[in-house]
């Protein structure tokens, strides 16, 4: 993991704490909310992922000497700085399981905290939680198009950085198999996966010296590139007499690697060429830009790819490149807050929250998630969290709350799922989602409301504060 020290964060969040300790504020309580405004990719949901590393580094945030150095540089007060020596974030979160499906508007997580440590989480509670929500979004799109194929994260070359690290840990969660990038492999306990590049053929006199090498370093796990010459003239003809000589040895060719041309026409040649071979047994995967629109055009041609290597598409969350989640007070000293906007879609939601899922007598998801005040038990009815004349009542028996204490006063509060697990557990989330939400193609609104208490105090939160004129332009 990287290690984050407590600067990681933006400069403005320091500023503010000192703020609120030369103002006598830091023992006062607050309450934020992480939440977003906007499905990526223009889809119908969102995978929440990053938290069980989020949650590990507010265990070990601290400012180190090197932290205190600079900040005394920076002018920084000195008791300040004696404060943040002994810095230690004790706050509470509260969250749904990682792997569950979050949407817009709704609280995905509720941290409750004295001011200043509240306040100097956010940016590395952003930076983690965005980052891993897109990947995991992105990669999930592509297991729904890729049905039981396999799916190989690709992307560390192409990453932002250490962007790459934190994206194979998300794509796992969003379905995907395996990894390329051998570090994430280790930490995460992922599996580890690569073939060849096109240097080590060309690093032979010719490419079936190539691929006889790369055999006996491989015999138990060999995939050769077959394109770096031509496909069906060279490469496949000479993977299928390497295989042959394998099978002599009591070995088996695992699979072959397109990488270039039209994958689906070469796949189908290719896998004629296999079976006429006796070699029903070897694979074929395919790499080379791949995204989840094209996978599925491929898959609808029926081309006959058993594994999908994906790059830059997931490990860059293309083409939005950022989940827009935000981190907004909703409760400082004891007092629900709000933050108005003359956007109405920027009015933030006051007070300590829950969230509830309605679930339909099939037990799928019906489609609604209420947003209520935290005392409340299952709201029957929900308000548009925008347009106040619009509201439903909620026909169902089943809801299900969505938050649930994770950190407790600065520690970690539950049993951590296993990665395979909470992959597993989007997994079955996902299956819950109706078809109508996990369209590419004009997906179907999931409806999150508020309920009616915790519109009456919006509302009067609103009215108390509308005692400034209207802005004029």
């Amino acid at each position: 993991m990287f290690e984050f020290s407590a600067t990681y964060t933006d400069h403005y969040e320091l500023t503010m704490g000192q703020a609120y300790f030369l103002a006598g504020q830091k023992d006062v309580l607050a309450v934020f909310d992480y939440f977003f405004r906007k499905n990526p990719f223009e889809g119908g949901y969102a995978i929440f992922a990053g938290l069980l590393d989020l949650l590990a580094v507010l265990e070990a945030f601290r400012f180190d000497k090197e932290d205190l150095r600079f900040l005394k540089e920076q002018s920084f007060d000195p008791d300040y700085l004696t404060y943040l020596e002994n810095f230690r974030f004790k706050g509470t979160v509260y969250s749904p399981p990682e792997g569950d499906l979050v949407f817009p508007t709704r609280p995905v997580l509720r941290v409750e905290g004295n001011l200043i440590e509240t306040q100097l989480i956010e940016t590395v509670l952003l930076n983690i939680l965005n980052f891993q929500s897109l990947i995991a979004t992105k990669a999930s799109r592509m297991r729904l198009v890729a049905k039981d194929h396999m799916l190989i994260d690709f992307g560390l070359r192409r990453a932002q950085g250490p962007g790459g690290y934190y994206a194979s840990r998300a794509a796992v969660i969003g379905g995907f198999d395996a990894t390329s990038n051998a570090r994430a492999a280790r930490d995460y306990n992922l599996q580890p996966s690569g073939t060849m590049a096109h240097s080590y053929i060309e690093s032979y006199e010719s490419e079936i010296d190539a691929f006889r090498s790369f055999a006996a370093a491989r015999p138990n796990d060999c995939v050769l590139l077959v394109d770096t010459y031509n496909t069906l003239y060279s490469g496949v003809p000479n993977a299928i007499i390497v295989a042959k000589e394998m099978e002599r040895k009591g070995q088996r060719l695992k699979g072959i690697r397109l990488d270039s041309g039209d994958l689906s026409y070469l796949a189908q040649k290719c896998r004629a060429m296999l079976d006429e071979a006796g070699l029903s047994y070897v694979r074929i995967a395919a790499s080379n830009q791949l995204d989840e629109y094209v996978i599925r055009s491929l898959m609808d041609q029926g081309a006959p790819i058993d594994a999908f290597g994906v790059g830059t598409s997931v490990v860059t969350g293309q083409p939005d490149a950022a989940l827009d989640g935000v981190y907004k007070l909703a409760k400082a000293g004891g007092h629900p807050v709000i933050k108005l906007s003359e956007n109405i879609s920027k009015i933030t939601l006051p007070d300590k929250k829950q969230v509830w899922r309605a679930i339909d007598n099939e037990g799928l998801f019906l489609g609604a998630d209420v947003v209520g005040l935290e005392d409340e038990t299952g709201p029957v009815e929900m308000h548009h969290p925008f347009f106040p004349h619009q509201s439903c009542v909620i026909k169902t028996k089943e809801t299900e709350p969505l938050l649930h204490p994770v950190m407790v006063r600065g520690k970690i509060v539950y049993d951590p799922p296993s990665l395979p697990q909470t992959a597993q557990y989007a997994r079955e989330r996902l299956k819950m989602l109706p078809a109508a939400y996990k369209r590419f193609e004009n997906p179907h609104i999931y409806k999150v409301g508020i309920s009616s208490m915790l519109k009456t105090l919006r509302d009067r939160l609103i009215d108390q504060h509308k005692k400034y004129p209207t802005q004029l332009y």
